[in-house]
């Protein structure tokens, strides 16, 4: 017997439909088994979603067992994830024993986690908005290296976002869409899980027809699925159009609320409506109640048919909206409930379903129970024949060779951001292999940053190639930025999601797509915080970049306190994947960003941070380098103290000159004082801390960094700690070793003014050293 094309596909569909079904019951129990059948130890909700997985089952089918091809990558709904590690649990790459350890220590992780999950993850998500938004700059890294040949344009891949509707209230993805029109954005799918209820309340209804309006502006495709195939059957059935006008009149809040009630309240609520309308009651009629709640639940989120046929028109370049209605919770007795999103199955429930798909008790792990022998081989042959089973494994790239040492900038007084604009100018006019790795990218900063030579000598990133107006008109300019595919800056607007966004996807490269780039990202300091949620989210998946903040501190002194950073050396402290450096001199920065560049690519690396001003000092004068290890670890001794010295100044960036001046003014009273020059609190303060555990665990380990360099003082020596931030970065120094601390540093918002005048104010300047040193004397008498 031949077989056509109709049956082969009706085949796949029957596939898809029992695999569907699985993914429903394997995320199900996953959570179940999590919250009802593992013991609890602190007697706390374990929780999960098993609602918002059960949404998502037919989506996730259709994606990963017909659509995906292997070089494609997918950012999952958070809530999604069991669903996720399901289906790599029947490809045979998720255990049993980590499932059943969800959300416990060493199991599934609660959302997606490109470093915690032992599946393969191409996006971590949990953050809503961030992983949507992510694999649009994905694809752009991804059109960087097909424009820089480091990939074949035959082997780009789709990044797709998997997301909740309520998803779209983040505004993170509208910045987003902009950027993506700017830069021609393609091979780019976001499908949304449309079933218009969030945690708090059911979507507006009044915002569908608008997602439309906003995406085809911004050049994308968009298809709704919102009727399934026995839906789109009966309406062409007399009195179908009724129905049909009927659903598409619904309030959302009615329909969730009809759907949870089930078959004989659609009946009534129907009747009541729209039952006098011509054909209606018959069509009605031919329905009993469990058929009419399937009727009316068949939307196009979850036929498979309607999924399958929907994905094989998408297949071109074009970024495209997919958004398909769903009802959350289907399949399941939660279904429609406005509480579902938290909420859980019963025991009776749980077993109802078991029931319902012929899995015997005790058997709810086997991955096809109660399906028979053939079937469940036929349907262990389709998983492992699919696309997603040949899915492209990450690889990494080799080390990129880097210079012995970055030049250091020739002048006697200069800031550490013009510092570092020069040395990424030297990088940019070198033949050096990292010169051509580094891309540089700033949210509309990139003139006042100090990254326009930088980009004079390389060019901007486009694809289209895009001539400078200005200068082929011969108007004088000090920036000549023709864009062409082999610029290597990205020019981003001035939203600050986008720019961390940014620096993750281009932090990822190594890893995604097997070629290492090393992203220079450049922002105001203190508007850090404006992208605060997008920098965790890199950090939180290793992507690897080099963040310079600059200016910072009060030292941005006419600019007033909504642009003089505070808090970001805690920031920098805080952060985890993140070494954060606060340099003074010129050949001390030069020094951190090639260490920088090599520790963002060795395996137990991460991204680094560098905390810049504007501020032009003298320069030290080195006699040796012997400084320079000291100073990687965090903190050196610019002015060795004495054996058993009762005094010292710590400081930190650009007060080292009044620093250095309270010294000078303050060593005959104080013999033997020492200054130390601490260049990353950060790394000072891990180290410490690692200590600590150390021994607390019972473990060997020699004396932190700091320990050995304080342990040079008296044990009862004074300790006066300055910094252009919050003065919590230093104070710490006092609980190494026990020695009275008096820090220094701004803790509340600056004004305007000049330097003379708001150092002083704000208790920075030398004078203010020299008088907290002279109290911590007056304290101990």
């Amino acid at each position: 017997m031949i077989r056509t094309e109709a049956d082969k596909q009706s085949d796949v569909t029957a596939k898809l439909e029992q695999i569907e079904q699985r993914l429903r019951w394997l995320s199900s129990w996953t959570i179940h088994n999590a919250n009802n059948l593992r013991p609890k130890r602190d007697g706390l909700k374990v929780g999960g979603h098993q609602a918002s997985c059960a949404s998502m089952t037919a989506i996730m089918a259709a994606l990963y067992f017909s659509a995906l091809r292997p070089q494609d990558k997918v950012a999952v709904k958070p809530h999604a994830g069991p669903v996720l590690h399901a289906i790599h649990y029947l490809l045979g790459e998720q255990s049993r024993d980590k499932l059943e350890r969800f959300r416990g220590l060493g199991g599934v992780q609660s959302y997606p986690s490109r470093t915690k999950d032992s599946i393969p993850v191409d996006f971590s998500t949990g953050s809503v908005g961030l992983g949507v938004a992510v694999t649009a700059f994905s694809s752009l890294v991804q059109d960087y290296l097909i424009a820089h040949g480091e990939m074949a344009e035959a082997d780009a891949g789709r990044m797709i976002a998997l997301m909740g509707d309520a998803e779209l209230d983040e505004g993170n993805i509208y910045e987003c869409l902009i950027e993506g029109y700017k830069h021609d954005l393609r091979n780019c799918w976001w499908i949304v899980d449309y079933n218009r209820q969030s945690l708090d309340a059911t979507t507006a209804d009044r915002m569908f027809r608008r997602f439309d309006d906003i995406f085809e502006t911004c050049g994308w495709r968009v298809i709704t699925l919102k009727y399934g195939k026995l839906q789109r059957a009966a309406f062409a059935k007399p009195g179908g159009k009724a129905l049909q006008d009927w659903i598409e009149n619904c309030p959302n809040a009615d329909f969730a609320a009809l759907t949870y009630l089930g078959g004989a309240a659609w009946r009534e609520r129907l009747t009541q409506d729209i039952g006098a309308k011509r054909g209606v009651s018959s069509l009605l009629a031919a329905h009993d109640d469990v058929a009419l709640a399937r009727l009316m639940t068949n939307l196009g989120g979850h036929c498979i048919e309607t999924l399958v046929e929907a994905f094989n028109r998408m297949d071109d370049e074009c970024p495209t909206l997919l958004i398909a209605y769903t009802v959350k919770g289907y399949g399941l007795p939660l279904a429609g409930h406005k509480d579902n999103h938290s909420g859980m199955m019963n025991a009776a429930q749980i077993a109802g379903l078991r029931a319902e798909l012929g899995i015997a008790e005790g058997d709810e792990w086997d991955r096809w129970a109660g399906l028979g022998d053939n079937l469940a081989a036929a349907l262990q042959a389709f998983v492992d024949d699919s696309p997603i089973a040949r899915k492209l494994r990450e690889r990494g790239a080799a080390p990129v060779r880097l210079p012995d040492r970055l030049p250091v900038p020739d002048a006697a007084e200069q800031s550490t951001q013009a510092a570092f604009g020069k040395i990424l100018f030297d990088l940019a006019k070198s033949d050096e292999p990292l010169g051509d790795r580094i891309v540089t990218t700033a949210p509309d900063v990139t003139q006042t940053t100090n990254l326009g030579a930088f980009v004079n000598q390389r060019g901007l990133f486009r694809r289209q190639e895009l001539a400078d107006v200005f200068q082929r008109a011969k108007i004088p300019s000090a920036q000549k930025w023709t864009a062409h595919q082999a610029g290597q800056h990205l020019e981003l607007g001035i939203a600050e999601n986008n720019f961390f966004l940014a620096l993750a996807a281009f932090g990822l490269s190594a890893s995604h797509f097997g070629s290492r780039l090393f992203p220079v990202g450049t922002v105001y300091d203190p508007f850090i915080a404006r992208g605060l949620d997008a920098l965790n989210y890199g950090c939180y998946q290793d992507a690897r970049f080099l963040l310079v903040g600059t200016p910072s501190g009060i030292t941005l002194a006419g600019e007033g306190g909504a642009h003089q950073s505070i808090n970001t050396p805690l920031i920098g402290m805080g952060q985890p994947n993140l070494d954060s450096f606060e340099p003074a001199f010129a050949d001390e920065l030069a020094l951190m960003m090639r260490w920088a560049f090599e520790h963002m690519q060795a395996p137990d690396g991460n991204s680094v941070y560098l905390r810049l001003t504007t501020r032009a000092i003298s320069q030290e004068v080195r006699s040796s380098a012997d400084w320079e290890d000291d100073a990687i670890r965090g903190a050196y001794w610019l002015r060795q103290p004495q054996p058993g010295a009762q005094a010292a100044i710590a400081y930190c960036g650009a007060v080292a000159p009044e620093a250095i001046a309270a010294w000078e003014a303050l060593y005959e009273d104080f013999p033997g004082l020492g200054l130390l020059a601490v260049t990353s609190p950060d790394r000072l303060h891990r180290d410490w801390s690692a200590q600590c555990a150390a021994r607390w665990n019972g473990q060997q380990r020699g004396p932190s960094h700091i320990d050995s360099l304080l342990g040079v003082l008296s044990p009862s020596a004074h300790m006066v700690t300055v910094l252009d931030g919050s003065p919590g970065a230093l104070s710490w120094l006092g609980g190494v070793r026990g020695h009275r601390v008096s820090p220094l540093g701004t803790d509340r918002f600056g004004q305007t003014g000049d330097l003379p005048d708001l150092y002083r104010t704000y208790r920075i300047d030398t004078d203010a050293i020299i008088e907290a040193m002279a109290q911590l004397c007056l304290d101990d008498r």
